[in-house]
């Protein structure tokens, strides 16, 4: 009998031999937490389709703040629920709008501590639930959408911002935003592009958290989930345009895209486990058919593993606490 000279199981024999020859680590500075904030709440509001996560008050958003940076956390992306729409989200712009006051608040709370983020997009302040303003045949027009995007950009730059999210996948948002930073002063803002979002049935939960007033689908100008080269034609649109950071969203579903951009990226590489990936582990674990905490750090660890150097994950904070436990 002919027994084998090269045993891999070697390495995987005590916690403490798995633990020494790990591959990849998650630290929480690479966690960034996204949050929402609802105009005109007295106390938090729990979003059902997931479960632990809230739509915020003021204080509630600078609770969680706090923690973050007492957790170690790389950033915070805010996200504003206003309490009125309307067809060009004038919401958005305002210095008073619900998201903007919310950056600045948090700024103060935080200052430099925690890396503040906030989404530039419309969708959650039009009355019609699309990511750019309408033109008169019902379509999204991008350049008109652009313009809105500037003044949103030096806005949020201006309320206290270290990273924009141009979220809305418009065809030269990045260049536009760079350009209106720039001129406004704000050289050391930057932006961390959604360079490859695409349209994905697992955004259903988000609906909910922002209150989406959608009506049809963002076929048009998400990316189609059968495509991978284009992928790599969006980040390199984005990088001319100046972005500092490249993001893949959702993240679980698109690991190769994932991949793909990280080996060929010069700049930080970011990936969003979103609201419907967040949604199916804690379903599946509330009805007991995986184990809830070993899935969510597996589900996270993948996304390191295919090459992403931030994560967006509702569960930053609970996985910054697990692995302060460890230590």
């Amino acid at each position: 009998m002919t027994f084998p000279l090269d045993r891999p199981r070697r390495l995987r024999s005590t916690a403490a031999m798995r633990r020494m020859t790990a591959e990849y680590r998650l630290d929480p500075s690479e966690l960034v937490l996204p949050a929402f904030i609802r105009e005109g709440l007295t106390e938090p509001n729990p979003i059902s389709s997931m479960p632990g996560v809230v739509q915020h008050t003021t204080d509630s958003l600078l609770r969680a703040s706090a923690e973050a940076v007492e957790l170690g956390l790389g950033g915070i992306m805010l996200f504003g629920i206003p309490a009125e729409r309307d067809a060009h989200g004038s919401a958005g712009t305002d210095p008073d709008g619900v998201l903007n006051k919310a950056i600045a608040a948090v700024r103060s709370e935080v200052g430099d501590d925690l890396v503040i983020m906030s989404d530039v997009c419309l969708d959650e302040f039009t009355d019609h639930g699309h990511c750019g303003v309408l033109a008169d045949d019902g379509s999204v027009d991008n350049d008109a959408t652009l313009e809105i995007y500037a003044q949103m950009a030096v806005t949020q730059a201006e309320a206290g911002a270290h990273l924009l999210g141009p979220s809305g996948m418009m065809d030269g948002q990045v260049g536009v935003i760079r350009q209106a930073l720039d001129a406004a002063g704000h050289h050391d803002v930057g932006q961390i592009a959604y360079a490859a979002k695409y349209s994905s049935a697992f955004y259903g939960p988000f609906r909910e958290a922002v209150d989406s007033q959608l009506k049809g689908d963002r076929r048009t100008y998400q990316m189609h989930s059968a495509n991978r080269r284009e992928a790599l034609r969006e980040v390199e649109l984005d990088l001319s345009e100046g972005a500092d950071m490249v993001m893949v969203k959702p993240a679980m579903s698109y690991l190769d895209i994932l991949a793909d951009v990280a080996a060929v990226s010069p700049v930080p590489v970011a990936a969003y486990q979103i609201s419907g990936e967040y949604a199916m582990i804690e379903a599946a674990a509330a009805n007991g058919w995986i184990d809830r905490m070993a899935a969510i750090e597996e589900s996270v660890l993948g996304i390191k593993r295919a090459g992403a150097n931030i994560i967006l994950t509702y569960w930053a904070a609970e996985v910054a606490q697990l692995l302060r436990a460890r230590r």
